[in-house]
């Protein structure tokens, strides 16, 4: 059998705190105090807490432990398509925690901290230039609140214009937070179908565009890995009818500093940070979902903007359009710190190289595998491929049996199931930082976990096997979900 990094180890059993606790054991000493106890009021006591009594060495093996059944980026490969689950550097980490940054409070004046009001001044200048946009909001803490910002600024300017618009366009083939964002903005999301290539046809929008239409959120590339490449007449439909175009940015790791998106007709457009430009992603953040917008919807970015004059950086709130706040201070500026310290050390040439790499390592990935999986399109794609697993129902073998096989051999499986409009999807993203010695054993333990599909489908419907926790009831733990110790 061809393996892959996965091993069956050493893998301890972990019992809870509470069953590791033994009364009278501490974690820490005190000093002895210095001044006198003072009883507090029994009115304001609430009830003993259940905290087991534990030592240092029980607390330091149990988290140590409890890090060790986890699989991150730093772990192995992690081909999660629509993720971009890529290394990031370690430099960007430490300085995101310098110490003149990290200790800064959110609450000093503006004269107080000039050195991260320039950086964010810098990252959003950096952010324009990659994306052809003209100006940039940092305040979002996520995609989805990015969306949510840029269909806030999409209401307000048709408020602004004195006109009632209701419905917005999103193709099958977006984000499933489009419609979700865009609905609580109090728009009526209206699903277009992509065509039998998997891109959205200028005829479908024109079909369905009228002037109670907000507009289109757009994926490009979509979720299929492709790119919309009627963007430009599509736009132009949207444009006629006065309607906006809001371009989801998720997949920009595949097209940086390559694509003009104000040249596509794209007004508005969110990033995610924390997954093209080093934070890691997943595990529910932090991250950040920058806006950026073309000029005519400037005057509706959440405030405070900072502003620069003579006299240094401020935050200026007297923006009378502007949709307000959308996050406290200035935002996750953690993730802003090491976006602004990826770019800088990548640099434009490199960071366009990366994502050359990224859609040349999917690419590498697709046409190996081509032969083994059913390919959903089989057309150019970029920095991910979209397979089913059509050819293996005859063994009755599904995408989940093949995705947990593959926990297996050590590989976190790749996104499955989505994008809804193929069926069975598996979609893998093996990003930019994968070698291409790391990109053969993948896709070698794949075709072998295809392989024994057929001469053994019992065992993939079996898998995982080599794991401390069997395969889960998925059904029973989304639907009684247990969260407690």
């Amino acid at each position: 059998m061809i393996n892959g990094p996965g091993s069956t180890g050493l893998v301890l059993d972990e019992p809870l705190l509470w069953e590791k606790g033994k009364h009278g054991r501490s974690a820490f000493s005190l000093p002895v105090p210095d001044v006198p106890e003072s009883v507090v009021d029994a009115d304001l006591l609430g009830d003993d807490l259940d905290f087991p009594d534990l030592s240092e060495v029980d607390v330091v093996r149990h988290y140590t432990r409890l890090s060790q059944w986890n699989f991150g980026i730093d772990s192995g490969m992690y081909p999660l398509g629509s993720c971009t689950m890529k290394y990031n550097p370690k430099i960007n980490d430490r300085l995101a925690a310098t110490p003149a940054l990290a200790a800064a409070h959110p609450l000093l004046d503006a004269t107080a901290c000039q050195g991260v009001l320039e950086l964010l001044f810098d990252l959003e200048r950096f952010l324009a230039a990659i994306t052809g946009m003209d100006a940039v909001s940092l305040q979002p803490a996520a995609g989805a609140q990015g969306e949510l910002t840029a269909m806030l600024m999409f209401a307000a300017y048709f408020r602004k214009k004195g006109e009632r618009r209701t419905k917005i366009l999103i193709p099958d083939t977006a984000h499933g937070t489009n419609p979700a964002s865009a609905a609580l903005c109090g728009f009526s999301p209206v699903s277009l179908q992509s065509g039998p290539d998997g891109i959205l046809s200028p005829e479908s929008v024109a079909a369905v565009m009228d002037e109670q239409t907000v507009g289109i959120m757009l994926t490009n590339p979509n979720t299929l890995g492709l790119f919309e490449e009627h963007i430009r007449t599509i736009t132009e439909v949207v444009h006629q009818h006065g309607g906006l175009v809001y371009g989801d940015g998720a997949n920009l790791n595949a097209v940086m500093g390559m694509v003009d998106f104000k040249r596509c007709g794209v007004d508005a457009m969110h990033l995610n940070l924390h997954k093209t430009f080093s934070t890691p992603h997943g595990g529910g953040g932090p991250g950040a979902g920058p806006v950026c917008v073309v000029a005519k919807l400037e005057p509706f970015l959440p405030v405070p903007r900072i502003m620069k004059d003579d006299e240094g950086f401020s935050l200026e709130t007297g923006h009378p359009d502007s949709i307000g706040r959308m996050h406290a201070f200035f935002g996750n500026v953690s993730v802003l710190v090491r976006a602004y310290s990826y770019i800088l050390t990548m640099g434009p040439e490199f960071l366009r190289q990366a994502s050359q790499l990224a859609v040349l390592n999917a690419v590498y990935v697709r046409e190996q595998l081509r032969d083994t999986l059913e390919l959903a399109y089989d057309r150019p794609s970029l920095h991910e491929c979209v397979f089913s697993d059509r050819r293996q129902h005859q063994f009755k073998v599904t995408t989940l049996d093949m995705a947990k096989r593959l926990i297996d051999h050590g590989y976190h499986p790749p996104t499955i199931y989505f994008p809804l409009v193929v069926p069975g999807a598996i979609m893998i993203e093996p990003t930019e930082t994968e070698c291409k010695e790391d990109l053969d054993r993948f896709i070698a333990v794949f075709k072998e976990v295809v392989q024994e599909a057929a001469v053994d489908a019992e065992r993939l419907r079996q898998a995982p096997t080599r794991t401390k926790v069997r395969r889960l009831d998925e059904t029973r733990a989304a639907r009684n979900p247990c969260l407690k110790g």
